[in-house]
């Protein structure tokens, strides 16, 4: 019948809370990894999970490198700040990731019922909108690492115009792409594990109204 309200297919049941633990409240930010590899198959499915995170008109502005071989780590090393050097070299995957500056032009693949919504992201506010969903989506990247078992090491300690020449520019199909961050993951190890830092209360940072 036309109009007529249905319920959605999804099934909104709270996750247990070990996975909720997993997710959010035992996991840290690793600064060490065993030298235990990443198979393909789990960084595929990583990325997979993270591009079904919304973003505005499904502009899905990040780009992902995954740095694994020791070619492109000696590439990435020279861009690293000194306390990310050790790290990033010894952890099996460092991502790089990017947004690209004219995500704009995928929109008419990615929001197909509409693509004239790509003229909504080419005005004056394309970069603010770019990063903002860029970021949104690095937080998606590093939820679905640690759903699938893997550790993280999120970054912004390089030198992000060194890593574009490199890895970026020149190339086709990555020339717009610029980097943000970088994510190292792997299996971590409590070597140079930080104390768990305070957060801010509910009534601090919080208010219903």
């Amino acid at each position: 019948m036309a109009g007529e309200v249905t319920s959605k297919p999804t099934n909104n049941t709270v996750i247990n809370e070990d996975a909720i633990a997993q997710v959010f409240l035992d996991a840290r930010t690793y600064n060490d990894f065993e030298d235990t590899p990443i198979p393909e198959a789990t960084l595929k499915r990583l990325y997979d999970i993270t591009k079904m995170g919304p973003t505005s008109a499904n502009n899905s502005p990040a780009r992902f490198v995954f740095v694994q071989s020791d070619a492109a780590k000696a590439r990435l090393k020279p861009f690293l700040a000194e306390g990310n050097v050790e790290k990033s070299m010894k952890a099996p995957v460092t991502v790089i990731f990017a947004w690209d500056e004219k995500y704009y032009d995928k929109i008419p693949q990615l929001m197909p019922h509409n693509p004239g919504a790509r003229e909504w992201f080419t005005g004056p506010g394309a970069e603010l909108n770019g990063r903002r969903n860029s970021v949104l989506q690095a937080g998606y990247f590093l939820l679905a690492a640690r759903a699938l078992g893997l550790d993280t090491g999120p970054m912004t300690g390089f030198d992000a115009a060194g890593v574009d020449a490199e890895f970026f520019a020149g190339n086709p199909g990555t020339e717009n792409w610029k980097s943000d961050i970088l994510i190292n993951l792997g299996t971590g190890t409590t070597k140079n594990l930080f104390p768990r830092l305070p957060r801010l209360s509910f009534d601090e940072a919080a208010q219903i109204i």
